[in-house]
């Protein structure tokens, strides 16, 4: 974990660690005299605790637990996770199954998780919402068949929102907090100007600015194929996968990415759009009012389609 201060009248301190298998980094805004250790310690904490709970790099995670667990047999689980349980299950209904955890099985055969990869991709297996059984008031989880949950999809995002909360808890109102393309932002900076945030070209091991966002008080996630991709029988594909073809997703879209209030929303969002499409994704997101940027190859360039902006 590292921690440096930029000594200014504004008082702007830069803040970062390892989580995730990536970084996390928190810009804020906060008067003289606040102790920045406890605050890089609490940041370390949120994060980690959401990394051991949600995990499927960790064979002791609460994820892995549920993943290894009998079915039909009850398994209490943290607050933290039983929520982001529940709202994948609402996203999942809400996008049309777009937005799926439980294609862990078929993360694992692709070679993004902690396995080696397979020649052949596994069964399809059934949704979460079909088999996943959530009980909210009791604080527990069952399976009714064979699953494996994987929440890469909305972990971070979730990570992100626990960041803030972290830095509302210290009277903190002027931030960015960022793991990876997942990133929040609170109030503006000390000269007024809001905060400057840039979206990548879709480009496979560079990294360009495409265009450049100024928000306040929102939550940005961008899901895309170049920055996670392997190449198997010739074939290369994303990090993403279609719950509808049980195959990773092979599609135009290069990218998406989802504004709302919610950093957890966001970034399941923007997986569900990906896996819809373009077309599909941008009348979804209108419906369900998203603000979005859709960016799509044509040969050599790059179209983008907005929603809601």
């Amino acid at each position: 974990m590292k921690m440096s201060t930029e000594t200014s009248a504004a008082q702007r301190h830069n803040l970062s660690g390892a989580t995730m298998g990536t970084r996390w980094s928190a810009v804020l805004y906060a008067p003289a005299g606040l102790d920045l250790s406890v605050i890089s310690s609490e940041l370390q904490q949120t994060v980690d605790q959401v990394d051991q709970q949600m995990s499927t790099w960790k064979p002791d995670s609460d994820l892995m637990q549920l993943n290894a667990a009998n079915c039909g047999q009850w398994l209490s689980v943290p607050d933290e996770l039983l929520w982001v349980l529940s709202s994948a299950l609402r996203i999942s209904a809400e996008s049309e199954g777009a937005f799926e955890i439980g294609v862990g099985a078929l993360v694992s055969a692709c070679g993004f998780g902690p396995d080696a990869p397979l020649n052949t991709w596994p069964d399809k297996q059934p949704s979460a919402h079909e088999v996943l059984e959530v009980d909210s008031d009791n604080g527990r989880v069952r399976k009714h068949a064979h699953i494996t949950l994987d929440l890469n999809g909305i972990a971070k995002g979730f990570a992100v929102d626990q960041m803030a909360r972290c830095l509302a808890r210290h009277g903190i109102t002027s931030y960015l907090v960022s793991i990876d393309g997942e990133m929040r932002v609170s109030g503006v900076k000390a000269d007024g100007s809001e905060w400057s945030v840039a979206l990548e070209k879709p480009l496979k091991g560079q990294r360009e600015v495409l265009g450049s966002l100024a928000l306040s008080n929102t939550a940005i996630a961008t899901s895309g194929d170049y920055r996670h991709w392997r190449e198997q029988n010739g074939q290369v594909f994303s990090h993403t996968m279609n719950p509808h073809t049980g195959a990773p997703l092979l599609s135009d879209l290069a990218s998406v990415s989802v504004l709302c209030t919610s950093c957890m929303y966001a970034d399941a969002w923007a997986t569900a759009l990906m896996v819809l499409g373009v077309e599909h994704g941008a009348q979804l997101a209108n419906t369900k009012g998203l603000s979005a940027i859709f960016v799509v190859r044509d040969g050599d360039e790059w179209r983008e389609v907005t929603v809601g902006l």
